[in-house]
């Protein structure tokens, strides 16, 4: 039996969401992911304590009913300091993500549609941005312009570009043999033109996958990079900064370190539980198998 000339029909989106919301990593990841992103909007609006604002006769208090995630050694509250630490995670993992999707992708197709040199061009520097971790390019790109947001965006922005690159290049080589390709080309149909229309499409769900998982990575390599002073610069509170502050205070200060530590754990675990349900959902060959 040959395959049909054209893809077949997508399934209907209501059909969609409502596998969706039938998977209990989908929804438990959602409601983890619109809990951190409504933090995250919140703060530009309201925070229970400015920020900058230091009051060293409250330093170090534990958690009451004034500071519910209790102060750190500048009497700073942690509750506002991490959500608005929120934001700056978000706003570093999402400008990165999209920076490795706007240029990884395009780079993958290209190489899936013109194979020969190109492609094997494109893999080699691929293994060459591979040897170089988010952290290493973030002190090279530092070592040049100094530290902050933006150089942590495009270190952790460089370290995606080869995974989405390798992604796409993966999935669009796998389309490019199939019937409903070769009826494209055979219309007259050209490589930018069939990219386009026909495997973009169709990639579009794996891409989607791997963006959230992405996204999930670049929190963490945000925090990492905040940790060794190459992220956000204070006043700006940052997850990782936070940690880095509560290091030589664990024994008589703890939630200093804990509660900015839940905040990564919980949004890393919440984006791959996420990820994991959309795989589970757009996923053909899962699907094909259940």
């Amino acid at each position: 039996m040959t395959e049909p000339l054209i893809p077949p029909e997508p399934e209907n989106w209501r059909t969609i969401v409502a596998k969706a919301f039938g998977n209990k990593s989908f929804v438990a990841g959602l409601v983890v992911t619109l809990v951190i992103a409504a933090m995250a909007i919140i703060s530009f609006l309201w925070t229970p304590y400015d920020v900058a604002d230091l009051r060293v006769v409250d330093r170090l208090k534990s958690p009451s009913a004034d500071h519910i995630l209790g102060t750190d050694h500048f009497g700073r509250d942690i509750a506002s300091m991490i959500m608005v630490g929120a934001r700056n995670s978000i706003a570093v993992a999402l400008v990165a993500v999209g920076i490795g999707m706007g240029i990884g992708v395009p780079l993958g197709c290209w190489a899936a549609a013109r194979r020969g040199w190109v492609d094997e061009a494109l893999m080699r520097f691929n293994d060459l941005v591979f040897a170089f971790p988010a952290l290493l390019s973030a002190v090279m790109i530092t070592a040049i312009f100094g530290p902050g947001a933006i150089n942590a965006i495009i270190a952790i922005g460089i370290f995606n570009v080869p995974v989405f690159a390798r992604i796409a290049r993966g999935a669009a080589l796998a389309l490019w043999p199939r019937e409903f390709i070769l009826a494209a080309r055979a219309a007259g149909k050209g490589p930018a033109l069939i990219t386009i229309e026909h495997i973009m499409p169709n990639i579009a769900n794996l891409l989607l996958v791997q963006g959230t998982i992405q996204f999930s990575l670049g929190i963490l390599a945000e925090a990492g990079l905040s940790y060794v002073g190459l992220g956000a610069q204070p006043p700006m509170p940052s997850w990782g900064r936070m940690l880095f502050e509560a290091q030589t205070m664990m024994s008589f200060a703890p939630h200093m370190a804990i509660f900015p530590g839940l905040a990564i754990v919980v949004t890393v675990l919440g984006l791959n539980l996420l990820g994991d349900g959309l795989r589970d959902v757009l996923d053909p060959k899962l699907r094909r198998q259940r």
